[in-house]
């Protein structure tokens, strides 16, 4: 059987190092790797080093005598492309089509019949930058996968997005995407790093139920929550869709978002979602319980003493989720306000019974605008135990990885 082969552009970035590592892991385990370096990448480690590790040349220039072609040659060759690692730079230009290198080049010639990947690496700010996650968006849509940037100490001393994700990771995400017909190495690495891409639903912001054409009742839900969560969930690498309220907050990195305003909105366009098959559904909507019954069109009169709305209860979206969906594992949100701790895990309870929810977060009011702002993590199991799963400010996508073996 035959070798795979694995193009890796390099573009300047101190992460280079870790590509080194990628590259000898590739090469002890029977892959054929050529790597292209941009004019930036060498500044960072030198082509000997790429060539002794690769065992091939390395690539520079699109001009370089006898290789006027290897744009094409290269993307021919590649079973496998990886774009490691990835600068704004260079995410930018691919995403205009600009090919004033080697690397942008070859990414015109690229035809997509085989994955492309790329693997950012760059400052917090750069990497949030709307430039940047407006190309990733795009990218995305051409068929480009992204692995996202992971969260950690940068080179620059700062905390956050934008760390190459590490060679192990990155070697797996290549074993993943190749078949297992071209190598028997590839056939047992697989056996042992393939993980199902997890599909992930978060319901996120407060509903809006009119009074009259300019008038509402509404929630102080902000979706900050529900907006973090997602970005934690993307960052580990899950399939996110994020329906939210209008006005809440969006996440920072790309998924796919949806709107809603209404009860009657989050209702219908839920239920559509759960079409889906999500393998895990955090409902963490400030859903209205009540709705006006006849809200008035037109603008109400400010000249009244008094206003009387009459109000309707709405059924409790949650309780309906598994039985549309019944294999999704279920996060239900409880908030409560100056409950004693026995109201507390009545109502916690509610969600295991009523709802079947696999997990419950319990934040209270008293909290929420705290610098401690506390979560608890229940079970149905722990809840009796008056145990909590997580007393913390967490990272939920990680607790899931960990607690469920998804």
């Amino acid at each position: 059987m035959s070798q795979n082969n694995i193009l890796i552009l390099m573009s300047g970035s101190i992460a280079c190092y870790k590509v080194c590592t990628l590259i000898s892991k590739l090469v002890q385990n029977n892959f054929n790797v050529k790597v292209v370096m941009s004019t930036s990448a060498q500044k960072f480690v030198g082509t000997t080093t790429i060539e002794g590790l690769s065992q091939n040349p390395v690539h520079t220039d699109t001009f370089e005598p006898g290789q006027a072609m290897e744009h094409i040659h290269l993307a021919r060759w590649a079973h496998l492309i990886l774009v490691a690692p990835a600068t704004a730079n260079t995410i930018n230009k691919m995403k205009q089509g600009v090919g004033d290198d080697l690397i942008s080049t070859l990414f015109l010639a690229h035809d997509f019949t085989k994955p492309f990947l790329i693997a950012p690496a760059m400052n917090t700010k750069m990497y949030l930058h709307p430039a940047t996650q407006n190309s990733i968006t795009e990218l995305k849509k051409m068929g480009v996968e992204i692995l996202e940037a992971a969260s950690g100490v940068l080179a620059c001393g700062e905390v956050g997005y934008g760390r190459l994700l590490e060679p192990e990771l990155l070697y797996k995400e290549i074993v993943q995407r190749l078949p297992e017909s071209n190598s028997p190495a590839v056939a047992n690495a697989q056996k042992k790093t393939t993980r199902k891409s997890l599909k992930v639903l978060i319901t996120s912001g407060g509903t809006q139920e009119p009074i009259d054409d300019v008038r509402f009742i509404s929630n102080s839900s902000t979706g900050k929550t529900a907006a973090t969560l997602a970005d934690q969930f993307v960052s580990a690498g899950f399939d996110v869709s994020y329906l939210c309220a209008e006005s809440a907050a969006r996440p920072v990195l790309c998924c796919t978002t949806h709107t809603f305003v209404t009860y009657k909105d989050l209702d219908q366009a839920l239920e559509a979602q759960l079409k889906n098959n999500y393998d895990v559904i955090v409902h963490a909507a400030a859903v209205s319980d009540y709705s006006v019954s006849q809200p008035q069109g037109g603008k109400i009169s400010s000249d009244a003493e008094s206003l009387e709305i009459q109000l309707r209860k709405n059924p409790k979206i949650i309780n309906k989720i598994k039985q549309l969906s019944p294999k999704s594992v279920l996060v239900g949100f409880k908030l409560t306000s100056k409950n004693s701790d026995a109201e507390i895990k009545e109502k916690v309870n509610k969600l295991f019974t009523q709802a079947q929810c696999d997990y419950v977060v319990h934040n209270d009011w008293s909290r929420v605008h705290t610098h401690h702002h506390t979560f608890n993590l229940y079970t149905e199991h722990s809840v009796k135990n008056d145990l909590s799963l997580f007393d913390l400010s967490f990272d939920l996508s990680d607790a899931f990885l960990r607690k469920e073996n998804l």
